[in-house]
C-alpha cells in the first residue's frame, strides 16, 4: 500500500522481479477492499505508515478483522523512533526506513515470512 504512485510502481516491480505475487492497492481504502477478498492469498502486507486519509496502521487493523494472521511490514520516509514517539506505531513493529535498498526491503519481508 503506497500512496505515492512512482513509489509504488517501483516496489511492485521489484518484488515482481524477486519472484513475488504482489497485489497493488494505492491507498487505504483500496488496500481494504483487495485485503478482504477471500479467493486472494496474502502472506505479507507492505505499506506505508502516512497516507492521507487513512494510515498503514489503520488498514492493517481493518484487514486483520478479516485476517488476524496478517503479517505487515510498515514502511515511511519518517524514522522509526519518530513514529512510535508519536504513537502512530507501537515498538517491535517490523519497519523499514524510506528510502531503503533493495536488499533491505528483501531482507524485512523475508524475516516476517520466516518469522513463526
Amino acid at each position: 500500500v503506497e500512496d505515492q504512485s512512482e513509489a509504488g510502481s517501483a516496489i511492485c516491480e521489484t518484488l515482481g522481479r524477486r519472484g513475488y505475487r504482489v497485489i497493488e492497492a494505492s491507498n487505504g481504502p483500496d488496500a481494504i477492499v483487495k485485503g478482504r477478498q477471500p479467493d486472494v492469498v496474502i502472506d505479507v502486507m507492505l505499506t506505508d505508515v502516512v497516507m492521507p486519509g487513512m494510515g498503514g496502521r489503520r488498514v492493517a487493523e481493518v484487514i486483520r478483522a478479516t485476517r488476524p494472521n496478517l503479517r505487515v511490514v510498515y514502511m515511511s520516509g519518517y524514522t522509526d523512533s519518530a513514529i512510535v514517539d508519536h504513537g502512530i506505531l507501537e515498538a517491535g513493529v517490523t519497519f523499514v526506513q524510506k528510502p531503503f535498498a533493495t536488499d533491505t526491503l528483501l531482507r524485512k519481508i523475508r524475516e516476517v515470512l520466516d518469522a513463526e
